[in-house]
């Protein structure tokens, strides 16, 4: 079939798909991203097998998850995330140590690898995405709770310190080597870069734009301005999502804010959620049932007390470390690309990596459906009306 008429047919069935699983997660008392999640499983490989991850798909979830960060940016309380710092420092810290040695040693002492692939394993479950749980957060409300903006505040954290880990094993266990000073060095310029465009460049960028005449010139403005962040981010050696939140950031100073959210609230995002669905594939599981099911509960459980440990000691309550650890379980694409990389350097056995693959989107998976049972309002607590419309509203967009 033609690739333009196969694209087309892919992408009717991800946006039905992710649409039609979205309304039933709603209506079995979960966020509407579980769904989104189980779409792509369901209408890839793994199950129905009409489409399958490539180049185009990727590209278009990428740029999805951008404008995801991009609108958590323009929606955080700059001054609540400066106030969390040591906070987010800290639920990042025991977030990477915990399964940091967790996958380390079952790794070496279980699994029977090597000390070198071991400790990328253990690496490699230290990486936190938190994009499913934004999105999460959003759809019950709670994006500007001091738990969400720890939790974001963390992952940036987490992002930085495994991306050093990352550049630190690779230069000891790969031929090509890689230099931490040239990564230290890349990561100062872009922070010199987010500093200057947030203060002054970005809203100067935007009062610029609004003099213009063509058609919605301020929104077409951020976008690019997200885009180029995301670029400059990535080519420092972070995420890109890194700098598309601090675009948010920047957007959120400025008498431009309203308007531009309300405009890339427009713009459907369903392809970045279907997308992490669609690695899964079961080809040689049953093999490796016993190390996923062990690795699954290591990564679920390592990421949930480190990071929980890390709040409940810089003052948070139990009820919520609970709900930042469970925020902080996500792996998401962040260890896709890890694994990939990992794959390619040899650093990741052949016969594990669908194992890994599988662990990853399983706590994808989970991290919506914990977050809305530890976020949940305690028994004989009186929600109002008008709250539990509200939920309900941001459920369904």
């Amino acid at each position: 079939m033609d690739f333009m008429l196969q694209a087309m047919l892919q992408l009717a069935a991800v946006v039905a798909a992710a649409k039609l699983m979205g309304e039933l997660a709603i209506r079995l008392g979960q966020p509407s991203v579980l769904g989104k999640l189980l779409a792509g499983v369901l209408v890839g490989p793994a199950v129905l097998g009409w489409v399958e991850s490539s180049h185009w798909i990727e590209v278009f979830a990428e740029i999805g998850v951008l404008l995801l960060m991009f609108l958590a940016g323009m929606e955080t309380d700059l001054k609540m995330l400066n106030e969390n710092r040591t906070s987010s420092l800290a639920v990042a810290t025991g977030g990477i140590l915990f399964p940091l040695v967790g996958g380390y040693l079952v790794g070496w002492l279980w699994l029977g690898l090597d000390q070198g692939h071991a400790i990328f394993l253990g690496l490699l479950l230290s990486a936190t995405s938190v994009s499913i749980s934004v999105q999460t957060f959003r759809e019950l409300g709670k994006l500007g709770t001091r738990e969400a903006t720890t939790v974001l505040g963390a992952a940036i954290a987490d992002d930085i310190l495994v991306v050093i880990g990352l550049a630190v094993v690779l230069g000891l266990l790969t031929a090509g080597g890689v230099s931490l000073g040239a990564v230290f060095g890349w990561m100062a310029a872009f922070a010199v870069v987010v500093v200057l465009m947030v203060w002054k460049g970005i809203p100067l960028l935007l009062r610029l734009s609004s003099r213009l005449s063509v058609t919605e010139p301020v929104l077409s403005a951020a976008v690019v301005i997200v885009l180029l962040m995301a670029f400059a981010a990535e080519y420092s050696g972070m995420a890109g999502i890194i700098g598309s939140f601090a675009a948010g950031l920047a957007v959120s100073r400025t008498e431009f804010k309203e308007k531009v959210e309300r405009g890339v609230e427009r713009i459907a995002y369903p392809l970045f959620f279907v997308s992490i669905g669609l690695h899964v594939t079961f080809d040689g599981l049953g093999e490796q049932w016993l190390a996923l099911v062990v690795l699954c509960a290591l990564a679920v459980l390592t990421k949930l007390f480190g990071a929980g440990l890390g709040a409940r000691v810089t003052g948070f309550g139990g009820r919520s470390s609970l709900v930042i650890g469970s925020g902080m379980v996500s792996r998401g694409e962040v260890a896709l690309i890890i694994a990939a990389l990992g794959l390619g350097n040899g650093l990741v056995p052949v016969d594990l990596y669908t194992t890994v693959i599988l662990v990853v989107v399983f706590t994808t998976l989970a991290a919506p459906p914990m977050l809305k049972w530890t976020l949940r309002e305690p028994k004989g607590a009186a929600a109002g009306a008008g709250e539990v419309r509200n939920v309900r509203d941001g459920e369904r967009n």
